[in-house]
Formats: C-alpha cells, structure tokens, sequence
C-alpha cells in the first residue's frame, strides 16, 4: 500500500494535521500566529545545517526553530517589542539560511521543495519520522493539556495551582519546533503556520469547548490534506498550496455560520 505515492502523501498530510491541530488551537488561544511563523521561517537554516552536516534534515530543522523560539522566549520584554523582534529574527533566519544554501558545493537542492512543501516526494523514511513527530507531539500535549490550558486562560491561576506558565511556555516552544521539522516535506516553511493557525481558527466557531476546539481542528486539517491532494492530482496544482486553499475554505465556510447564528439571533 505505501509503494503508492499518493497513499503516502495523504498519510503524510493526515500526519502534520494531528501534530499541528491541537498546537495550532494553544497558537490562536495565546495569539502567537507570528511565533509560529517565524519558527518556521528559521527552519530553513536548519535544513542547510543539515546539509552542511550530511545528516538528516529532521533534527537540524528541530535544532534551529527550537534555537529561534528560545531566543524570542528570552528576549521579549527587554527592550525589545514582540511583534518587531519577531519580524527581525524571522526574516534574518530565512534570509542566513537561504545565503548559506548558496555555499554549500557539491549538493543539489531544490529550495522550492523546502519553501513550499514537496508532498508527492515523501518516502516511507519521510512518513516514519512524520508519523513519529506527529505522536510525540500529540502525546506531550495530551501529557500537559490541563497545566498548558491553565496557563494559557491566566497566568495568576496558574501560579496558584502550582503550575509555572514559563515551564509550559517551553513545552509549547519544544512541540511547535518538533512540528515545523516534520512538515517541512509536506507544506514547506512558507506554509507550516498556515496549517498550524488556519485549522484551529476554523474550529473555533464550531467549538464549545478548548478539547472540541483541537478535535474539530484535527478532522479539518486532516480533511484539507485529503481533498487537497485529490484536487491538486486533478486541476495538476501545487499540493502544498492546494491543502491550505482547502483549509482556507474550511474558515471562510465557519466564519459565514458564525456570522449567519449572530444575525439570526438579533
């Protein structure tokens, strides 16, 4: 069955929506949109770490977006505005990581692979560290969901249930940088905070509770990898762009019930 391509690009593209959809949901809660998008933004310099090194993409990748996340962790609130530094640090590591590609001699790389996802390319080697990120990421959520959603609605409440928001602020910064490694085959860094923030954000309207939130966001970014691929293999699109096209849909859809139920509850 994986000897199939698009077998495997559809459990590739299920893989990162389970990993992405409940982060994606504490993304949007915590309106860190932009974190998440320069995290995947350093990734980049992460890959051409990688290739320097001769080893695998996956952990230079998780290395250097983990690297950017602590630095924006530890430098916001000393001098230095949220937004501002976000937008330094995200486009000076895309910018380092696409000049040291350039220098590496003997390596034949396709960026446009790296940028926008090459999802019909994923190999069994590919689906098993996807699969395997996907899992570790779902289950350290899972493991912290209480103390993270504590932290998230108030950090005084927190505090007095023992709970330290920092601590859970770094399980947060060590899930997404897993996250942005193992979607970098499928979406590319220009996309992975598309499948992080789009998903959740069209979850909320039809969401009662925070695990319904992650649950529905879940079935969404799975269900946009699904018909994303299928449309892609028949209008002979772009797969990765295609999967967010489908995702973006999904919100517009949600936002118009969302706003059909408040007119018709005036």
């Amino acid at each position: 069955m994986l000897d199939d391509f698009m077998t495997r690009a559809t459990l590739a593209g299920i893989g990162v929506a389970l990993a992405a959809a409940p982060l994606g949901s504490f993304v949007v809660w915590r309106r860190m949109a932009y974190f998440g998008d320069a995290t995947a933004h350093a990734a980049i310099l992460g890959v051409a770490l990688s290739l320097a090194l001769e080893i695998s993409i996956f952990p230079g990748a998780v290395a250097i977006a983990l690297l950017m996340a602590l630095t924006v962790s530890t430098l916001s609130g000393r001098g230095y505005a949220m937004d501002t530094l976000l937008g330094v640090l995200a486009h000076s590591a895309l910018a380092f990581g696409l000049v040291a590609v350039s220098f590496l001699q003997g390596i034949r790389i396709d960026l446009m692979a790296y940028l926008f996802g090459d999802i019909l390319a994923v190999s069994r080697t590919d689906l098993a560290v996807i699969w395997g990120g996907a899992v570790l990421v779902a289950g350290l959520i899972a493991w912290r969901w209480s103390a993270l959603l504590t932290a998230t609605l108030n950090a005084e409440l927190a505090y007095a249930s023992g709970i330290d928001p920092k601590r859970e602020q770094l399980v947060l910064t060590l899930a997404l940088a897993i996250t942005v490694a193992v979607a970098i085959k499928v979406v590319g860094v220009l996309l992975i905070a598309a499948m992080l923030i789009i998903p959740a954000a069209a979850a909320r309207p039809l969401a009662r509770t925070p695990e319904a939130m992650a649950l529905i966001a879940a079935c969404i970014g799975a269900g946009s990898a699904v018909i994303g691929l299928r449309a892609a293999y028949v209008l002979d699109t772009p797969a990765g762009p295609s999967i967010v096209c489908v995702a973006a849909l999904a919100f517009a859809a949600t936002s118009l019930l969302r706003l059909l139920g408040r007119t018709a509850t005036r």
